[in-house]
């Protein structure tokens, strides 16, 4: 540690006479002089915060600091920063700027490591800003490559140690930096600047509303959030490790509630690693949207053969070294929030992008990188829990929309079950299903389902109630890809955070054949957005899921807020057929056997594609999930097929028809009546 410090203080010395006078030609003096007053100011804010001063500023001061460490992306002033591609390129052309600007926006993890007082990481990119700032100090035509060169030898050298500290920081509780923050005075606004994320009205009137909540509204939420946790052991039939670890990831402005969640946790013998949810995405604000879109590819500047090789070579020796802390997990905990503002991403050619040889290698990266982590991580050992509350941007009846979500939240367990085990005993007769569009929606697609060889004993669909996945209220299925064909078409869709527009996905044996939308001008841009963000870079993908569902109370709550393109697909799945593309909701534990609450088994686990583990490994996972809703408004006809040419209709005009299940329509009646 005394040499790390040393080599510390080393480098904020020199970084300071930097930010006076950087000694580089002219073109590029701006740029290390302002990265330069940068990174001395994350040297200076992590000083503060060793010394307890921090901790103790009036909160004016706190987001003056907050502005101060934030600036240079922040939107007002992105445009004309280095850490915007757009701006870098403009001033140093393409070989220079997008290497610069990803250089910028990797300077930004100081802040995150003068927060936690990660010294060790904190040197180390300074270090490696020093020597980038040296390779231009003595200018020549190769600067740029050289560039290039040091901030890929940076990412493969310390990516062990980088994967290190994240499996550390997730799995052991005892490293939760979150933990204390967590536990600490939840009703000191200032609590909220100790993490070193970018504070917004978000969060300060979020914790600001939770803190007006009582204390039996927020043990009932933590309890509805825990005891989800807690019983999907059993509902997935897992035996529970004594002493096991849940990960816990909350939202910045949840404090109180995972406080509270944190005891109910340990009274139940788990242990919590406490973690604050990653930026954006529906599960936290996040700065500066477009920044986030900008450098999701950056490692397109370092990404080749040997790159791969040394990563996964990094994450099997990371993996086997904590073996025993690994093994602890069972499960992540999860609060997600929605309603932030609308994000329209846009492309800009200029930021790093993976080329056509870079995908296939990002796709093995990934498939691999996952054998390796499920060799460690069992998932037929562990459990789940999600669950997502709105946050104040939502709009003026946030207040409101807060109760009735927390009503969703709370729906009875014991009245679905009743009612979806009606639609499942119909599914179970049938061979497939017909989903037929309405009012300009033009879904007809036929589904079909793996064939029952004991009806008695077996089952194709789950009963989901609100455990693992709250709220309550979907049946679904892992559906047989030979003859699943046809049109799934939404009109407009919020996925992963990104909205589509006019949303259509052609299937052909269960495989998508062709997709479409109109987020953008040009066709090119729609295809590049959908390759990137729906298939994932694969060429295609397999139906894994599909589902209807059932909370009509959910669906009601979108429509008479206006929210409905707001919801989470945490909840909105919930409100209406979807279909996942990627991976089944069994990925690597279809051999673990499931059951209903009637005592059936349900066998309807793999597809064509899953099944492969047994014969390919390397092709039987995608490593991605994706659920697309069709809410009830746009639905003309679900029915189940008959092997004799009958059919029988679930949903008409979206509403429930088939006997047994019309309690479900009265939220829709009721909200009609009152319109």
């Amino acid at each position: 540690m005394t040499f790390i410090k040393e080599r510390y203080d080393l480098c904020v010395e020199r970084i300071r006479e930097i930010a006076k006078e950087p000694e580089v030609p002219e073109k590029y003096q701006d740029y290390f002089k302002k990265e330069a007053e940068f990174i001395s100011d994350t040297a200076e804010y992590a000083a503060l915060v060793a010394s307890g001063e921090y901790a103790g500023f009036p909160l004016a001061e706190l987001e003056q600091w907050n502005d101060r460490l934030y600036q240079k992306i922040l939107p007002e002033n992105y445009e004309t920063s280095y850490a915007n591609p757009a701006y870098a390129v403009k001033k140093f052309g393409v070989r220079e700027g997008r290497v610069l600007s990803a250089l910028s926006a990797k300077y930004m993890e100081l802040v995150s490591s003068a927060a936690k007082q990660k010294l060790y990481f904190q040197t180390i990119v300074m270090e490696l800003f020093l020597e980038i700032y040296g390779r231009y100090a003595e200018y020549d035509e190769f600067a740029a490559k050289d560039a290039k060169a040091a901030f890929k030898s940076f990412q493969m050298d310390y990516r062990r140690d980088y994967l290190e500290y994240s499996i550390q920081n997730r799995y052991n509780p005892e490293q939760s930096f979150a933990r204390e923050i967590v536990l600490a005075d939840t009703s000191d606004e200032r609590t909220l600047y100790r993490y070193g994320d970018y504070i917004t009205d978000i969060e300060r009137k979020t914790a600001a509303f939770l803190n007006k909540l009582s204390e039996q509204e927020i043990d009932a939420m933590a309890d509805t959030y825990v005891e989800g946790y807690i019983r999907g052991f059993e509902t997935m039939g897992v035996v529970r490790k004594e002493n096991g670890v849940a990960v816990m990831l909350y939202p910045i402005g949840f404090e109180r509630m995972a406080a509270a969640a944190v005891d109910k946790f340990e009274k139940h013998g788990v242990r919590v690693s406490v973690q604050q949810s990653a930026r954006g995405r529906n599960m936290a604000t996040t700065v500066n949207q477009q920044y986030e879109y900008d450098h999701r590819q950056d490692y397109a500047l370092c990404l080749d053969r040997v790159y791969v090789n040394r990563y996964l070579e990094d994450a099997a020796a990371v993996y086997e070294e904590n073996k025993e802390l690994v093994s602890m997990y069972i499960g992540p905990a999860v609060v997600e929030t929605f309603g932030e503002p609308d994000f329209e991403p846009v492309n800009k050619k200029e930021a790093a992008q993976l080329d056509k040889r870079q995908i296939k290698l990002d796709r093995e990266l990934d498939q691999k990188y996952s054998a390796i982590a499920y060799t460690y991580i069992k998932n037929d050992e562990t459990s789940f829990t999600i669950i997502a509350y709105p946050v104040p941007s939502i709009g003026d009846n946030f207040e409101e929309i807060f109760a009735e979500t927390v009503r969703c939240n709370t729906l009875s367990n014991e009245v679905y079950t009743k009612i979806q085990q009606t639609l499942i005993d119909e599914l179970d007769t049938g061979y497939g299903c017909k989903i037929l569009g309405a009012d300009g929606n033009e879904t007809d697609l036929t589904v079909m389902l793996m064939e029952l060889h004991d009806p008695a004993k077996e089952t194709k669909f789950e009963n989901c109630t609100a455990d693992v996945n709250i709220p309550v209220g979907e049946v679904f299925t892992s559906p047989v890809l030979a003859g699943t064909t046809g049109l799934l078409h939404v009109s407009k869709v919020f996925l992963n955070g990104y909205e589509y527009k006019n949303l259509k996905v052609w299937f052909e044996n269960g495989k998508t054949t062709k997709l479409s939308c109109e987020n953008f001008a040009t066709e090119e841009e729609n295809q590049n957005f959908l390759s990137e963000n729906l298939l994932h870079h694969h060429e295609w993908l397999p139906l894994g899921e599909f589902a209807i569902g059932t909370n009509t109370t959910a669906f009601v709550m979108g429509e008479k807020f206006d929210i409905a393109a707001k919801l989470p697909i945490l909840i909105a799945e919930k409100t209406g057929p979807h279909f996942a593309i990627g991976d089944t909701c069994y990925k690597r534990s279809e051999d673990h056997k499931v059951y209903n609450r009637d005592g059936k088994e349900i066998i309807a686990r793999d597809n064509e594609i899953s099944l492969l583990r047994k014969t390919e490994p390397e092709k039987a996972y995608l490593n991605c999930h994706t659920d697309i809703t069709i809410p009830y408004g746009e639905i003309g006809e679900i029915s189940s097929l008959k092997k004799d040419g009958s059919k029988t209709v679930l949903i008409q005009n979206g509403r429930f028809v088939l006997p047994g299940t019309e309690e479900l329509n009265k939220p829709l009646e009721e909200y009609g009546a009152s319109k």
